[in-house]
């Protein structure tokens, strides 16, 4: 019995000095899972995956990705802000469930500013202003001034009722104080489909998917929502050289982390994301995406995300926008 007792207390000895002396396991200990909460194939997946893989290479574990799509997003940052706070489930986020979804649904299981844990953002895509080709405007200012001359007369597809770029839209109408007809769709592809064969007039949503077909000259870019023009359209203005300074507005995309994530985990995950930013894989990847890249501390995560909340709150509530 003694000695049953000894081995018990020398086992439990050693795992307790292997362990930090905060009482925290050794991270990571098991595979870490990247939540990205839509659907696999979208943007934001295929940009969690190569963030995956290269800090799978850093922390000497496996980083799976888990598609829990659903509810704007909100299905997978609920699991997220629920999940232990070890460092082995995170949040691949967008804007909405990481801010914007905040402000429209009543019931919201969670906060993410409260449940969640800036690690990093990853980039940013710029929502751009698109039209069709029968649409007798070259420019936004042309598009600015024809709606002043026939308010509600062009209709704007959207991605969904809430998404950034409904609410861009929302935010255009009242800085150029005109009024677009609206129409919401089930993602990028079928406002492409519904542009090209002359049912709505204009789009505004993440610039990504309309990339191909701007180049091509089946859509016409009017202008991008971002500080600088994008090197992939050189020839696209921003919406601010267009007549409306300090119009911007990007899906972004970074981590998060349950809230009380030891410091020590967020920060090698913030280092190993800002490493791969720094790579060329990942520019190359940016580049044909459409996006952006950002990186930087979690504070600067933290003080971003309480940006965008403050911009787009008066916006969501004029246009009364909630579920």
């Amino acid at each position: 019995m003694l000695s049953f007792r000894f081995a018990a207390a020398l086992a439990a000895a050693l795992v307790l000095a292997s362990m930090p002396a905060n009482g925290q396991r050794a991270w990571p200990a098991r595979e870490v899972k990247f939540v990205v909460p839509f659907a696999s194939g979208t943007t934001s997946d295929i940009l969690a995956r190569a963030v995956a893989q290269h800090v799978a290479g850093v922390i000497g574990k496996p980083v799976v990705i888990d598609n829990q799509g659903g509810a704007g997003g909100n299905i997978g940052a609920a699991s997220v802000a629920r999940a232990q706070a070890d460092g082995h489930t995170i949040l691949f986020a967008t804007t909405g469930p990481a801010a914007t979804n905040k402000l429209m649904y009543k019931n919201l299981a969670f906060d993410p500013q409260r449940d969640l844990e800036p690690i990093v953002l990853v980039g940013k895509s710029p929502v751009i202003i698109v039209a069709a080709p029968a649409v007798p405007v070259r420019t936004l200012k042309e598009l600015t001034e024809f709606l002043k001359d026939n308010p509600g007369k062009l209709n704007a597809g959207y991605p969904g009722n809430g998404t950034l770029g409904h609410i861009t839209g929302e935010l255009f109408q009242q800085r150029a104080q005109v009024k677009l007809g609206g129409v919401q769709y089930r993602g990028s592809a079928a406002i492409i489909n519904d542009l090209l064969g002359g049912h709505i007039d204009i789009a505004m949503d993440s610039m990504a998917p309309y990339v191909s077909n701007v180049n091509e000259g089946t859509l016409r870019a009017l202008a991008i929502a971002s500080k600088s023009r994008w090197s992939g359209l050189p020839d696209v203005p921003t919406a601010a050289e267009s007549g409306l300074p300090g119009f911007e507005a990007s899906v972004w995309y970074a981590l998060l982390a349950p809230a009380n994530t030891p410091p020590d985990v967020i920060e090698k995950l913030n280092a190993a994301v800002n490493g791969f930013l720094a790579t060329d894989a990942a520019q190359d990847l940016f580049s044909k995406l459409g996006v952006q890249s950002v990186g930087g501390t979690p504070a600067d995560l933290k003080t971003f995300i309480a940006d965008e909340i403050s911009k787009w709150e008066p916006i969501v509530k004029g246009a009364n926008i909630s579920f």
